[in-house]
Order: C-alpha cells, then structure tokens, then sequence
C-alpha cells in the first residue's frame, strides 16, 4: 500500500523535531561541560562566525544590554572571549573568540562536526543544494514566527 504524502510529511516533521531535541540535548551537554549557561554556549556559537560589536551579539542572543554586558564579562573572565577594539575606530569594541575559547568550543563540537562532513559525502551537489535551501526556508519561518512573538501585544 502506498504513504499519503500527509504521512511522509507527518514523519519528517517528527524527524525534525527529534534532531532538534538532539541538538538542545548536545548543546545543553556541551554547556555543562564548558560550566556554561545556554546563552553563554549561544553568543560562542555566534561569535565563530567572527567579531561582533556587544550590541550585535544581545540582539542575535536575544539579551537585553545589562545581560549581554554581563555574559560578556563572564566569557572574558573565563579566557574565552576578549574586547577588541576597532583599528579605523579606536572608539568601537567587539567582541571576538579567543584562541582557548574557539579551541574549548571545538574539542567538543569538532568531533561531530568532522562526522556529519562525512555523512554528507554520499550527497550529489544537487541534493546538497536542495537540503540547504530547506535549512534557509525553515530558518526563516521559524525567524518570521519568532519576530511574531516578540512584537508587543
């Protein structure tokens, strides 16, 4: 007998929302072993993607700027983020992983990073190309329905 599409469907959105455990489950596990909370593990987990101002990282965080102010301390006290200021504008501060902090972050995500690498490779390009424009699609959505949320009632 043949699956109605509602029923692939209805699987992979249940596939999907037990990656999605998995990975809180991986992160907040990561989290307790770095003693971090889970907006310390998110604002390292944005700032790999380079420096940001401290204003930038409260906003992709979620943070108000006493707290964004306050993880970053807590971060710079731990070594794993520094303050660096700006070399065209001395006035400018961001805020950037260091060297023990990218090298604490990776010895712990690095191992299933180098192992998802590889359950990739059995991909063709095209399917690649196809699963990362579902990732964008879905990203966005769940970004549409977070801005929802945060707009006053």
């Amino acid at each position: 007998m043949r699956r109605s599409r509602q029923a692939a469907i209805d699987d992979l959105g249940a596939a999907m929302q037990a990656y999605q455990r998995s990975v809180q489950a991986f992160d907040d596990a990561v989290g307790r072993r770095l003693g971090l909370g889970p907006a310390d593990l998110r604002c390292l987990d944005w700032l790999t993607g380079g420096p940001m101002t401290a204003g930038q990282l409260g906003v992709a965080a979620g943070l108000r700027p006493a707290a964004t102010t306050a993880l970053i301390d807590r971060l710079e006290r731990r070594g794993l983020v520094q303050r660096v200021r700006g070399e065209d504008d001395r006035r400018q501060v961001r805020v950037a992983l260091t060297d023990e902090g990218l090298a604490q972050t990776w010895a712990l995500y690095g191992p299933l990073v180098e192992e998802g690498q590889e359950l990739l490779r059995g991909f063709t390009i095209a399917e690649l190309e196809q699963m990362r424009r579902h990732l964008d699609a879905i990203r966005e959505l769940t970004d549409r329905h977070r801005d929802r949320l945060d707009r006053p009632e």
